[in-house]
């Protein structure tokens, strides 16, 4: 059983930066799928970037200048880096993962497994 565990979230002023953390425990195979989502309240979860287990990534186009996913060697932990951060980005951020190849779709149906999240709160 894959568990995920983010760390990172805080207040921050805008213009910020934060790096989000996801550690995962248990098997999560050679061809895992990494990613980043975020929830505003009463919405649905919103992908932000993916990231295959050779180093494909893609990152949703509104926030593409700004953040930048990674993974360690070991593919079993992923980051997310959020510069200038903006007020519009407060919200929980959740890391998923997958033991299938990405679909690059930002469909949260992709993935079976979710951290808690963590929240990440910008102030203008």
């Amino acid at each position: 059983q894959v568990q995920l565990r983010e760390s990172g979230g805080a207040l921050v002023q805008a213009g910020g930066s934060l790096t989000l953390s996801c550690v995962a425990s248990g098997s999560i195979g050679s061809r895992s799928c990494m990613a980043w989502f975020r929830q505003y309240p009463g919405e649905e979860r919103e992908g932000l970037a993916v990231m295959d287990s050779i180093g494909g990534t893609k990152i949703r186009d509104s926030v593409k200048s700004r953040f930048t996913i990674s993974r360690d060697n070991a593919g079993v932990s992923a980051y997310l880096r959020m510069n200038n951060l903006k007020p519009e980005d407060t919200a929980m951020y959740y890391c998923a993962a997958s033991t299938r190849l990405c679909s690059w779709a930002f469909s949260e149906y992709e993935f079976a497994y979710w951290g808690q999240g963590t929240q990440v709160t910008v102030s203008s």
